[in-house]
Protein backbone atom coordinates (compact mmCIF):
# COMPACT_ATOMS: atom_id res chain seq x y z
CA UNK A 1 0.00 0.00 0.00
CA UNK A 2 2.73 2.39 0.91
CA UNK A 3 4.64 1.69 -2.40
CA UNK A 4 1.78 2.21 -4.50
CA UNK A 5 0.96 5.35 -2.74
CA UNK A 6 4.56 6.70 -3.19
CA UNK A 7 4.13 6.01 -6.95
CA UNK A 8 0.92 8.09 -7.22
CA UNK A 9 2.89 10.77 -5.17
CA UNK A 10 6.02 10.46 -8.20
CA UNK A 11 3.28 10.52 -11.32
CA UNK A 12 1.74 13.42 -9.73
CA UNK A 13 4.75 15.75 -9.07
CA UNK A 14 6.13 14.60 -12.61
CA UNK A 15 2.60 15.84 -14.41
CA UNK A 16 3.14 19.45 -12.34
CA UNK A 17 6.50 19.58 -13.19
CA UNK A 18 5.50 18.64 -16.90
CA UNK A 19 2.44 21.16 -17.01
CA UNK A 20 4.96 23.67 -15.43
CA UNK A 21 7.38 23.44 -18.01
CA UNK A 22 4.98 23.80 -20.57
CA UNK A 23 3.42 27.00 -19.11
CA UNK A 24 6.79 28.26 -18.96
CA UNK A 25 7.60 27.62 -22.95
CA UNK A 26 4.26 28.78 -24.27
CA UNK A 27 5.01 32.14 -22.20
CA UNK A 28 8.14 32.31 -23.66
CA UNK A 29 7.31 31.64 -27.24
CA UNK A 30 4.37 34.31 -26.64
CA UNK A 31 6.30 37.20 -25.30
CA UNK A 32 9.95 37.35 -26.85
CA UNK A 33 8.61 39.53 -29.91
CA UNK A 34 6.07 41.35 -28.50
CA UNK A 35 6.93 45.37 -28.26
CA UNK A 36 8.01 46.77 -24.59
CA UNK A 37 7.84 43.24 -23.38
CA UNK A 38 10.73 42.36 -20.58
CA UNK A 39 9.62 38.24 -21.24
CA UNK A 40 12.72 37.13 -23.87
CA UNK A 41 13.89 34.05 -22.64
CA UNK A 42 13.16 31.11 -21.27
CA UNK A 43 15.24 32.18 -17.91
CA UNK A 44 12.84 35.38 -18.33
CA UNK A 45 9.74 33.39 -18.08
CA UNK A 46 11.13 31.03 -14.83
CA UNK A 47 12.27 34.50 -12.89
CA UNK A 48 8.53 36.02 -13.81
CA UNK A 49 6.90 32.66 -12.46
CA UNK A 50 8.68 32.85 -9.83
CA UNK A 51 8.29 36.02 -8.45
CA UNK A 52 4.75 35.34 -9.03
CA UNK A 53 3.76 32.49 -7.49
CA UNK A 54 5.90 33.76 -4.15
CA UNK A 55 3.25 36.35 -4.48
CA UNK A 56 6.56 38.24 -4.18
CA UNK A 57 5.78 40.35 -7.11
CA UNK A 58 8.96 43.01 -8.19
CA UNK A 59 7.03 44.28 -11.37
CA UNK A 60 10.20 44.16 -13.12
CA UNK A 61 9.31 41.52 -15.44
CA UNK A 62 5.76 41.90 -16.56
CA UNK A 63 4.16 39.83 -20.01
CA UNK A 64 2.37 41.99 -21.72
CA UNK A 65 0.10 39.79 -24.63
CA UNK A 66 -3.02 38.09 -23.87
CA UNK A 67 -1.21 34.72 -23.62
CA UNK A 68 0.59 36.08 -21.12
CA UNK A 69 -1.73 37.95 -18.92
CA UNK A 70 -3.54 34.75 -19.12
CA UNK A 71 -0.33 32.55 -17.85
CA UNK A 72 0.43 34.53 -15.18
CA UNK A 73 -3.19 34.18 -13.70
CA UNK A 74 -2.63 30.64 -13.53
CA UNK A 75 0.60 31.55 -11.99
CA UNK A 76 -1.06 33.63 -9.30
CA UNK A 77 -3.65 30.40 -9.00
CA UNK A 78 -0.90 28.28 -8.74
CA UNK A 79 0.73 30.15 -5.95
CA UNK A 80 -2.55 30.04 -3.32
CA UNK A 81 -2.34 26.18 -3.98
CA UNK A 82 1.33 25.74 -3.07
CA UNK A 83 1.53 27.86 -0.41
CA UNK A 84 -1.59 26.00 1.44
CA UNK A 85 0.60 22.50 0.13
CA UNK A 86 3.89 23.97 1.97
CA UNK A 87 1.83 25.56 5.02
CA UNK A 88 -0.42 22.04 5.19
CA UNK A 89 2.99 20.22 5.33
CA UNK A 90 4.62 22.13 7.82
CA UNK A 91 1.49 21.89 10.21
CA UNK A 92 1.91 18.40 9.49
CA UNK A 93 5.57 17.97 9.87
CA UNK A 94 4.99 19.45 13.40
CA UNK A 95 1.90 17.85 14.59
CA UNK A 96 2.45 14.39 13.15
CA UNK A 97 5.38 11.83 13.26
CA UNK A 98 8.40 14.35 11.64
CA UNK A 99 8.80 16.79 14.23
CA UNK A 100 8.31 14.47 17.20
CA UNK A 101 10.75 12.07 15.62
CA UNK A 102 13.52 15.01 15.34
CA UNK A 103 12.80 16.01 19.15
CA UNK A 104 13.08 12.10 20.16
CA UNK A 105 16.53 12.38 18.32
CA UNK A 106 17.77 14.57 21.33
CA UNK A 107 16.61 12.19 24.00
CA UNK A 108 18.17 8.80 23.00
CA UNK A 109 20.36 8.53 26.06
CA UNK A 110 16.98 8.49 27.65
CA UNK A 111 15.30 5.27 28.32
CA UNK A 112 12.59 4.47 26.04
CA UNK A 113 8.90 3.13 26.57
CA UNK A 114 6.59 2.44 23.89
CA UNK A 115 3.03 1.67 24.20
CA UNK A 116 1.25 0.41 21.31
CA UNK A 117 -1.82 2.25 22.22
CA UNK A 118 -3.12 5.31 24.37
CA UNK A 119 -5.65 3.74 26.68
CA UNK A 120 -6.47 3.84 30.53
CA UNK A 121 -4.22 0.82 31.17
CA UNK A 122 -1.55 2.12 29.23
CA UNK A 123 -1.90 5.54 30.92
CA UNK A 124 -1.52 3.97 33.99
CA UNK A 125 1.28 2.28 33.87
CA UNK A 126 3.30 5.15 31.68
CA UNK A 127 2.55 7.42 35.23
CA UNK A 128 4.02 4.54 37.46
CA UNK A 129 7.12 4.32 34.89
CA UNK A 130 7.23 8.20 34.99
CA UNK A 131 6.97 8.04 39.07
CA UNK A 132 10.48 5.60 39.00
CA UNK A 133 11.89 7.14 35.89
CA UNK A 134 11.28 10.77 35.84
CA UNK A 135 13.93 11.63 32.66
CA UNK A 136 11.83 8.58 31.10
CA UNK A 137 10.38 9.08 27.37
CA UNK A 138 6.76 7.86 26.91
CA UNK A 139 5.56 7.08 23.30
CA UNK A 140 1.86 6.41 22.41
CA UNK A 141 1.82 4.70 19.23
CA UNK A 142 -2.28 5.83 18.47
CA UNK A 143 -4.61 7.12 20.72
CA UNK A 144 -7.06 4.87 20.59
CA UNK A 145 -9.78 5.56 23.70
CA UNK A 146 -10.59 9.78 22.41
CA UNK A 147 -12.73 10.08 25.02
CA UNK A 148 -9.80 9.85 27.36
CA UNK A 149 -8.03 13.57 28.16
CA UNK A 150 -4.48 13.58 26.50
CA UNK A 151 -2.09 13.10 29.96
CA UNK A 152 -0.49 15.84 31.63
CA UNK A 153 2.99 14.33 31.28
CA UNK A 154 5.27 14.49 29.09
CA UNK A 155 4.71 12.00 26.12
CA UNK A 156 4.59 11.76 22.40
CA UNK A 157 2.00 10.15 20.36
CA UNK A 158 3.50 9.30 16.89
CA UNK A 159 1.87 6.72 14.91
CA UNK A 160 5.14 4.42 13.59
CA UNK A 161 5.57 1.10 14.07
CA UNK A 162 7.52 -0.13 17.11
CA UNK A 163 10.43 -1.15 14.83
CA UNK A 164 10.78 2.16 13.70
CA UNK A 165 10.89 3.44 17.22
CA UNK A 166 13.81 1.01 17.97
CA UNK A 167 15.89 2.15 14.78
CA UNK A 168 15.56 5.72 15.37
CA UNK A 169 17.07 4.99 19.18
CA UNK A 170 20.22 3.37 17.25
CA UNK A 171 20.83 1.26 20.32
CA UNK A 172 21.96 4.43 22.53
CA UNK A 173 21.59 3.47 26.01
CA UNK A 174 18.81 0.92 27.59
CA UNK A 175 17.28 -1.00 24.84
CA UNK A 176 13.92 0.35 24.40
CA UNK A 177 10.26 -1.49 26.27
CA UNK A 178 7.70 -1.65 24.39
CA UNK A 179 4.23 -2.63 25.84
CA UNK A 180 0.73 -3.77 24.26
CA UNK A 181 -1.70 -4.21 26.67
CA UNK A 182 -4.50 -5.28 25.04
CA UNK A 183 -5.48 -8.99 25.38
CA UNK A 184 -3.57 -10.75 23.04
CA UNK A 185 -2.53 -7.94 21.34
CA UNK A 186 0.83 -9.17 20.36
CA UNK A 187 -0.87 -11.76 18.08
CA UNK A 188 -3.58 -9.71 15.99
CA UNK A 189 -1.88 -6.25 16.37
CA UNK A 190 -0.34 -5.86 13.18
CA UNK A 191 2.19 -3.04 15.18
CA UNK A 192 3.62 -6.52 17.05
CA UNK A 193 4.13 -8.29 14.24
CA UNK A 194 8.15 -9.30 14.53
CA UNK A 195 8.84 -7.86 17.47
CA UNK A 196 10.60 -10.77 18.87
CA UNK A 197 13.33 -9.70 16.26
CA UNK A 198 13.79 -6.25 17.60
CA UNK A 199 16.49 -5.40 19.95
CA UNK A 200 14.07 -4.70 22.60
CA UNK A 201 12.21 -5.92 25.72
CA UNK A 202 8.89 -6.61 24.54
CA UNK A 203 5.93 -6.87 27.78
CA UNK A 204 2.46 -8.59 25.88
CA UNK A 205 -0.77 -9.02 28.06
CA UNK A 206 -2.34 -12.85 27.28
CA UNK A 207 -4.95 -14.60 28.56
CA UNK A 208 -3.22 -17.59 28.23
CA UNK A 209 -0.67 -17.79 31.64
CA UNK A 210 2.40 -18.56 29.56
CA UNK A 211 5.40 -15.94 31.13
CA UNK A 212 7.38 -16.11 28.18
CA UNK A 213 7.89 -16.84 24.82
CA UNK A 214 11.27 -15.71 23.17
CA UNK A 215 14.12 -14.14 24.39
CA UNK A 216 12.76 -10.59 24.33
CA UNK A 217 8.85 -11.69 24.93
CA UNK A 218 7.75 -11.66 28.18
CA UNK A 219 3.23 -12.45 28.77
CA UNK A 220 1.88 -11.33 31.66
CA UNK A 221 -1.88 -12.11 32.74
CA UNK A 222 -3.85 -9.14 34.39
CA UNK A 223 -6.61 -11.70 35.92
CA UNK A 224 -3.97 -13.87 37.37
CA UNK A 225 -2.14 -10.70 38.65
CA UNK A 226 -5.15 -9.25 39.94
CA UNK A 227 -6.17 -13.15 41.99
CA UNK A 228 -3.06 -13.62 43.19
CA UNK A 229 -2.94 -9.83 44.49
CA UNK A 230 -6.45 -10.38 46.22
CA UNK A 231 -5.85 -13.17 48.58
CA UNK A 232 -2.34 -11.89 49.38
CA UNK A 233 -3.83 -8.20 50.50
CA UNK A 234 -6.96 -10.19 51.58
CA UNK A 235 -6.23 -13.23 52.96
CA UNK A 236 -8.65 -15.88 54.49
CA UNK A 237 -10.05 -15.04 58.36
CA UNK A 238 -10.17 -18.24 60.47
CA UNK A 239 -13.61 -17.20 61.04
CA UNK A 240 -14.53 -16.89 57.96
CA UNK A 241 -16.55 -20.76 56.86
CA UNK A 242 -18.69 -19.17 53.41
CA UNK A 243 -16.91 -17.75 50.90
CA UNK A 244 -19.11 -16.71 47.52
CA UNK A 245 -17.85 -15.78 44.32
CA UNK A 246 -20.67 -13.85 41.55
CA UNK A 247 -19.45 -13.91 38.15
CA UNK A 248 -16.73 -16.87 36.86
CA UNK A 249 -15.25 -15.38 33.60
CA UNK A 250 -11.67 -14.53 33.26
CA UNK A 251 -11.52 -12.96 36.77
CA UNK A 252 -13.60 -15.53 38.65
CA UNK A 253 -11.75 -18.50 37.38
CA UNK A 254 -8.36 -17.16 38.27
CA UNK A 255 -10.06 -16.24 41.80
CA UNK A 256 -10.77 -19.47 42.10
CA UNK A 257 -7.73 -21.42 40.90
CA UNK A 258 -5.56 -19.06 43.10
CA UNK A 259 -7.69 -19.98 46.56
CA UNK A 260 -7.42 -23.48 46.01
CA UNK A 261 -3.78 -23.16 45.18
CA UNK A 262 -2.90 -20.60 48.06
CA UNK A 263 -5.83 -21.02 50.50
CA UNK A 264 -4.46 -23.79 52.90
CA UNK A 265 -3.97 -23.40 56.59
CA UNK A 266 -4.38 -25.15 59.97
CA UNK A 267 -8.01 -24.02 60.51
CA UNK A 268 -10.80 -25.80 62.04
CA UNK A 269 -13.42 -24.64 59.92
CA UNK A 270 -13.72 -26.00 56.77
CA UNK A 271 -14.06 -23.76 53.87
CA UNK A 272 -16.52 -23.21 51.00
CA UNK A 273 -16.41 -21.31 48.52
CA UNK A 274 -19.78 -21.08 46.34
CA UNK A 275 -19.74 -20.44 42.88
CA UNK A 276 -21.83 -18.23 40.56
CA UNK A 277 -21.86 -18.11 36.93
CA UNK A 278 -21.00 -20.82 34.12
CA UNK A 279 -18.74 -23.18 35.48
CA UNK A 280 -19.03 -25.92 33.06
CA UNK A 281 -15.82 -25.78 31.37
CA UNK A 282 -13.87 -25.41 34.65
CA UNK A 283 -15.46 -28.68 35.47
CA UNK A 284 -14.41 -30.51 32.74
CA UNK A 285 -11.19 -29.71 32.15
CA UNK A 286 -10.45 -30.28 36.49
CA UNK A 287 -12.08 -33.28 36.47
CA UNK A 288 -9.68 -34.64 39.28
CA UNK A 289 -10.30 -31.85 41.91
CA UNK A 290 -12.39 -33.69 43.66
CA UNK A 291 -9.64 -35.86 44.94
CA UNK A 292 -8.66 -32.53 46.89
CA UNK A 293 -11.66 -31.18 47.19
CA UNK A 294 -15.21 -31.44 47.95
CA UNK A 295 -17.19 -30.52 44.74
CA UNK A 296 -21.09 -30.07 45.37
CA UNK A 297 -20.73 -31.30 48.62
CA UNK A 298 -18.66 -31.22 52.06
CA UNK A 299 -15.55 -33.43 51.97
CA UNK A 300 -14.65 -33.94 55.89
CA UNK A 301 -11.29 -32.29 56.58
CA UNK A 302 -11.45 -30.89 53.23
CA UNK A 303 -12.48 -27.21 51.80
CA UNK A 304 -15.21 -27.67 49.13
CA UNK A 305 -16.13 -25.81 46.07
CA UNK A 306 -20.20 -25.87 44.76
CA UNK A 307 -20.61 -24.51 41.43
CA UNK A 308 -24.61 -23.26 41.41
CA UNK A 309 -26.33 -23.58 38.28
CA UNK A 310 -29.39 -21.05 39.80
CA UNK A 311 -29.10 -17.29 39.46
CA UNK A 312 -26.97 -15.95 42.73
CA UNK A 313 -30.52 -13.97 43.60
CA UNK A 314 -32.57 -17.52 44.18
CA UNK A 315 -30.09 -17.99 47.05
CA UNK A 316 -31.49 -15.41 49.39
CA UNK A 317 -29.79 -17.46 52.40
CA UNK A 318 -26.34 -18.19 51.05
CA UNK A 319 -26.11 -14.26 50.35
CA UNK A 320 -27.38 -13.63 54.15
CA UNK A 321 -25.12 -15.68 55.79
CA UNK A 322 -21.93 -15.61 53.60
CA UNK A 323 -18.68 -15.11 55.75
CA UNK A 324 -17.34 -12.78 52.30
CA UNK A 325 -18.78 -12.00 48.95
CA UNK A 326 -16.45 -11.56 45.53
CA UNK A 327 -18.35 -9.82 42.79
CA UNK A 328 -16.08 -10.01 40.33
CA UNK A 329 -17.90 -9.95 36.63
CA UNK A 330 -16.03 -9.32 33.80
CA UNK A 331 -18.01 -6.88 32.91
CA UNK A 332 -17.53 -3.64 35.72
CA UNK A 333 -20.88 -1.84 35.01
CA UNK A 334 -22.69 -5.30 35.67
CA UNK A 335 -20.22 -5.95 39.05
CA UNK A 336 -21.35 -2.84 40.13
CA UNK A 337 -25.16 -3.52 39.67
CA UNK A 338 -24.98 -6.84 41.39
CA UNK A 339 -22.81 -4.95 44.54
CA UNK A 340 -25.87 -2.17 44.81
CA UNK A 341 -28.27 -4.63 44.52
CA UNK A 342 -27.09 -7.03 47.62
CA UNK A 343 -26.06 -3.87 49.61
CA UNK A 344 -29.76 -2.83 49.17
CA UNK A 345 -32.24 -5.83 49.31
CA UNK A 346 -29.97 -7.74 51.27
CA UNK A 347 -29.08 -7.77 55.31
CA UNK A 348 -25.39 -9.46 54.47
CA UNK A 349 -22.79 -10.54 57.71
CA UNK A 350 -19.64 -10.24 55.83
CA UNK A 351 -17.55 -8.19 53.78
CA UNK A 352 -18.21 -7.67 50.13
CA UNK A 353 -15.59 -7.05 47.80
CA UNK A 354 -16.03 -5.01 44.31
CA UNK A 355 -14.06 -5.80 41.31
CA UNK A 356 -12.98 -2.64 39.43
CA UNK A 357 -10.79 -1.21 37.64
CA UNK A 358 -10.82 1.84 39.50
CA UNK A 359 -11.58 2.95 42.63
CA UNK A 360 -14.72 4.10 44.38
CA UNK A 361 -15.00 5.99 47.37
CA UNK A 362 -16.99 4.20 50.18
CA UNK A 363 -16.34 0.64 48.73
CA UNK A 364 -13.82 -2.42 48.84
CA UNK A 365 -12.37 -2.25 45.23
CA UNK A 366 -9.58 -4.79 44.22
CA UNK A 367 -8.26 -5.32 40.73
CA UNK A 368 -8.04 -2.02 39.87
CA UNK A 369 -5.70 -0.57 36.72
CA UNK A 370 -3.62 1.06 39.50
CA UNK A 371 -2.77 -2.00 41.57
CA UNK A 372 -2.18 -4.67 38.34
CA UNK A 373 -0.38 -2.27 35.95
CA UNK A 374 2.44 -1.29 37.85
CA UNK A 375 6.31 -1.55 37.01
CA UNK A 376 6.25 -4.34 39.78
CA UNK A 377 3.57 -6.45 38.36
CA UNK A 378 4.63 -6.36 34.53
CA UNK A 379 8.11 -5.29 34.12
CA UNK A 380 9.50 -6.57 36.94
CA UNK A 381 7.25 -9.16 37.53
CA UNK A 382 6.93 -8.85 41.19
CA UNK A 383 5.09 -11.98 41.71
CA UNK A 384 7.28 -14.28 40.55
CA UNK A 385 10.34 -13.01 42.60
CA UNK A 386 10.37 -15.62 45.80
CA UNK A 387 9.39 -18.13 42.98
CA UNK A 388 12.91 -17.69 40.66
CA UNK A 389 15.06 -17.12 43.70
CA UNK A 390 13.79 -20.47 45.28
CA UNK A 391 14.61 -22.32 42.33
CA UNK A 392 18.05 -20.50 42.08
CA UNK A 393 18.65 -22.40 45.84
CA UNK A 394 16.97 -25.47 44.45
CA UNK A 395 19.73 -25.45 41.75
CA UNK A 396 22.82 -24.80 44.13
CA UNK A 397 21.87 -28.21 45.79
CA UNK A 398 20.80 -30.41 42.78
CA UNK A 399 23.16 -31.22 39.99
CA UNK A 400 21.36 -31.32 36.13
CA UNK A 401 18.48 -28.63 37.55
CA UNK A 402 17.72 -26.05 35.20
CA UNK A 403 17.30 -22.26 34.83
CA UNK A 404 13.69 -20.74 35.49
CA UNK A 405 13.93 -19.54 31.83
CA UNK A 406 14.31 -23.44 30.70
CA UNK A 407 11.63 -25.19 32.90
CA UNK A 408 8.12 -26.10 31.35
CA UNK A 409 5.24 -24.33 32.16
CA UNK A 410 4.10 -26.96 34.59
CA UNK A 411 7.33 -26.68 36.72
CA UNK A 412 6.87 -23.39 36.41
CA UNK A 413 3.70 -23.18 37.90
CA UNK A 414 4.22 -25.61 40.83
CA UNK A 415 7.15 -23.44 41.43
CA UNK A 416 4.85 -20.22 41.73
CA UNK A 417 2.22 -22.12 43.72
CA UNK A 418 4.97 -22.87 46.38
CA UNK A 419 6.12 -19.68 46.55
CA UNK A 420 2.85 -18.22 46.57
CA UNK A 421 1.60 -20.40 49.71
CA UNK A 422 4.83 -18.96 51.71
CA UNK A 423 2.89 -16.16 52.96
CA UNK A 424 -0.13 -18.55 54.25
CA UNK A 425 2.85 -20.75 56.02
CA UNK A 426 4.48 -17.79 57.66
CA UNK A 427 0.95 -16.03 58.86
CA UNK A 428 0.67 -19.79 60.15
CA UNK A 429 4.15 -20.24 62.12
CA UNK A 430 3.58 -16.25 63.28
CA UNK A 431 -0.03 -16.46 63.91
CA UNK A 432 -0.35 -13.07 62.14
CA UNK A 433 -3.56 -13.56 59.48
CA UNK A 434 -2.75 -9.62 58.41
CA UNK A 435 0.71 -9.73 56.97
CA UNK A 436 0.58 -8.86 53.37
CA UNK A 437 4.32 -8.67 52.49
CA UNK A 438 7.80 -10.23 53.81
CA UNK A 439 11.12 -9.16 54.34
CA UNK A 440 14.39 -10.51 55.79
CA UNK A 441 12.88 -10.12 59.50
CA UNK A 442 9.83 -11.60 58.45
CA UNK A 443 11.48 -14.68 57.10
CA UNK A 444 13.95 -14.73 60.15
CA UNK A 445 10.99 -14.37 62.60
CA UNK A 446 8.77 -16.96 60.79
CA UNK A 447 12.02 -19.56 60.49
CA UNK A 448 12.78 -19.05 64.32
CA UNK A 449 9.34 -20.16 64.96
CA UNK A 450 10.03 -23.11 62.93
CA UNK A 451 12.71 -24.03 64.34
CA UNK A 452 10.60 -24.38 67.69
CA UNK A 453 7.73 -26.50 65.94
CA UNK A 454 9.74 -28.93 64.67
CA UNK A 455 10.62 -29.52 68.55
CA UNK A 456 7.10 -30.37 69.00
CA UNK A 457 6.05 -33.47 67.08
CA UNK A 458 2.26 -32.56 67.08
CA UNK A 459 3.09 -29.10 65.46
CA UNK A 460 4.98 -30.80 62.94
CA UNK A 461 2.52 -33.08 62.46
CA UNK A 462 0.22 -30.29 61.39
CA UNK A 463 2.85 -28.47 59.55
CA UNK A 464 3.46 -31.75 57.13
CA UNK A 465 -1.02 -31.79 56.81
CA UNK A 466 -0.55 -27.93 55.54
CA UNK A 467 1.86 -28.93 52.95
CA UNK A 468 1.02 -32.06 51.62
CA UNK A 469 -3.24 -30.86 51.20
CA UNK A 470 -1.42 -27.98 49.38
CA UNK A 471 0.91 -30.47 47.52
CA UNK A 472 -2.26 -32.65 46.67
CA UNK A 473 -4.92 -29.28 45.68
CA UNK A 474 -1.93 -28.25 43.07
CA UNK A 475 -1.53 -31.83 41.69
CA UNK A 476 -5.21 -32.45 41.14
CA UNK A 477 -5.69 -29.17 39.91
CA UNK A 478 -3.77 -29.83 36.78
CA UNK A 479 -5.23 -33.23 36.32
CA UNK A 480 -2.46 -35.82 38.47
CA UNK A 481 -4.40 -39.23 40.27
CA UNK A 482 -3.00 -41.30 42.86
CA UNK A 483 -0.98 -44.58 41.45
CA UNK A 484 1.50 -46.69 41.98
CA UNK A 485 4.31 -45.71 40.99
CA UNK A 486 5.28 -41.69 39.62
CA UNK A 487 4.25 -41.53 35.95
CA UNK A 488 4.60 -37.74 34.12
CA UNK A 489 2.42 -39.11 30.76
CA UNK A 490 -0.21 -40.94 32.70
CA UNK A 491 -0.47 -38.05 35.73
CA UNK A 492 -0.14 -40.26 38.39
CA UNK A 493 1.91 -40.28 41.55
CA UNK A 494 1.49 -42.82 44.81
CA UNK A 495 1.86 -39.68 47.00
CA UNK A 496 -1.63 -38.39 46.06
CA UNK A 497 -3.42 -39.64 48.67
CA UNK A 498 -4.45 -39.04 52.09
CA UNK A 499 -1.67 -38.06 54.70
CA UNK A 500 -2.58 -40.66 57.24
CA UNK A 501 -2.23 -43.61 54.42
CA UNK A 502 1.59 -42.07 53.63
CA UNK A 503 4.86 -43.67 55.05
CA UNK A 504 7.12 -41.45 57.74
CA UNK A 505 9.49 -40.96 54.88
CA UNK A 506 6.57 -39.39 52.33
CA UNK A 507 5.20 -37.39 55.09
CA UNK A 508 9.00 -36.16 56.00
CA UNK A 509 9.12 -35.15 51.96
CA UNK A 510 7.06 -32.14 52.79
CA UNK A 511 9.42 -30.84 55.39
CA UNK A 512 11.25 -29.08 52.40
CA UNK A 513 8.84 -26.96 51.43
CA UNK A 514 9.08 -24.91 54.81
CA UNK A 515 12.96 -25.22 55.29
CA UNK A 516 13.22 -22.99 52.04
CA UNK A 517 11.68 -20.28 54.49
CA UNK A 518 15.36 -20.30 56.52
CA UNK A 519 17.20 -20.44 53.20
CA UNK A 520 15.60 -17.49 51.83
CA UNK A 521 16.25 -15.76 55.10
CA UNK A 522 19.43 -16.23 54.65
CA UNK A 523 19.66 -15.84 51.20
CA UNK A 524 17.95 -12.30 52.23
CA UNK A 525 20.51 -11.59 54.82
CA UNK A 526 22.69 -11.86 52.52
CA UNK A 527 21.71 -9.34 50.46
Amino acid sequence: MKNKNRKQYLLAVLLFLVFYAALLAILTICEKDQPGSHIHSFGDAIWYSLVTISTVGYGDVTPVSTAGHIIGVIFLLMSMGILVALFGSVVSAITSEGFPMLRLRFRRRNNWYYFAEFTSEADVLARDVLQEDPDGVIIFGINKEMEIEKPDYPCFFINVSPARIVSHKKGIGERCKLFFLEEDDIGRNLKAMNVHELDADVYARTISGSEKMTGNTHFFNSYDCCARSYWREHPLHIMEDIIVIIGFGNYGTALLERAILMNINDSDFDVSYHVFGDSRRFRHIHENLGIAMGINERHSGHDSIFFHDEDWESSHDLIRHADRIIICDDDVETGGDIYWQIQRFYKNKGRIHLRSNRIIPGIECFGTNEQIFTVNQIVRTRLNDAARLMNDLYRRSVTESLDWDELSDRLKQSKIAVADHLIMKIRLLLNDRTISDFDYSTFKAAYDALCEAKKDPAKLDMLRRVEHARWVRFYAYYNWKCGKTKDVYKRENPMICEYDDMTEDQKAYHDRAWDLIGELAKQLGEN
